[in-house]
């Protein structure tokens, strides 16, 4: 049985230390979205320092037997969600395939890469879950090719109340190694962050798309 609090400060400190995720309220970053944020995530730089690489892989799948049960196979969504599941499939000892953000130009024109076997039960791998939008829109195109999807785990979360309800009207678990509450306890407490940086960092969690205008 795993100790989720535990994870998750862990997690936290381990995302903080790498500066895989970076806290800058006086100098907001602009996502992709356009949105202005006090916080940015890439996940991606866990793969560069082993331990932690071992450590969200050993808790990923720990997280996948505890909370889905019996899976017959792993699916990564495209791309920082590739090598996180790959490394779940490896400990596991399962099959892995990989959702495209949109199908190939060419030939099959396939969405899901590597053999496909729509009777195996499925746990899709992602790195994190903002609104939920990219991780959902994978979530489909396995159920649209015949897999029973079993749930979505991730490392981290923003947390977003709407990421919440789009995973409940899509009747899909979900699940993350830690989150943005746990985040912000852990970088009080350890200094990363003042009590009045904690304060903006709320704020923006209520309000994404237009803090900061």
């Amino acid at each position: 049985m795993f100790n989720k609090s535990e994870i998750e400060q862990q997690v936290a400190e381990f995302l903080l230390q790498i500066k895989a995720i970076k806290l800058q309220p006086d100098n907001p970053f602009t996502w992709a979205s356009g949105w202005k944020s006090p916080i940015y995530c890439d996940n991606r730089v866990t793969l560069s320092h082993p331990t932690i690489r071992t450590y969200i892989r050993q808790n990923l799948s720990l997280v996948i037997q505890e909370e889905f049960g019996a899976v017959g196979c792993i699916a990564g969504v495209a791309t920082a969600g590739i090598p996180q599941g790959v490394l779940v499939a490896q400990e596991l000892g399962l099959p892995f395939i990989y959702v495209r953000s949109k199908p190939k130009d060419h030939g099959t024109g396939s969405m899901i890469e590597g053999e496909i076997s729509p009777e195996k039960r499925v746990v899709v791998i992602e790195d994190l879950i903002s609104t939920g939008k990219s991780s959902l829109q994978a979530v489909d195109a396995l159920r649209a090719a015949g897999y029973e999807v079993a749930g979505l785990a991730a490392i981290f979360s923003y947390g977003f109340d709407h990421a919440t309800e789009n995973f409940k009207e899509a009747k899909c678990k979900f699940f993350t190694l830690s989150n943005y509450n746990a985040l912000l306890k852990y970088a009080e407490e350890n200094n990363y962050i003042s009590a009045q940086d904690t304060e903006i960092l709320r704020k923006w969690r209520v309000s994404p798309s237009t803090w900061g205008q």
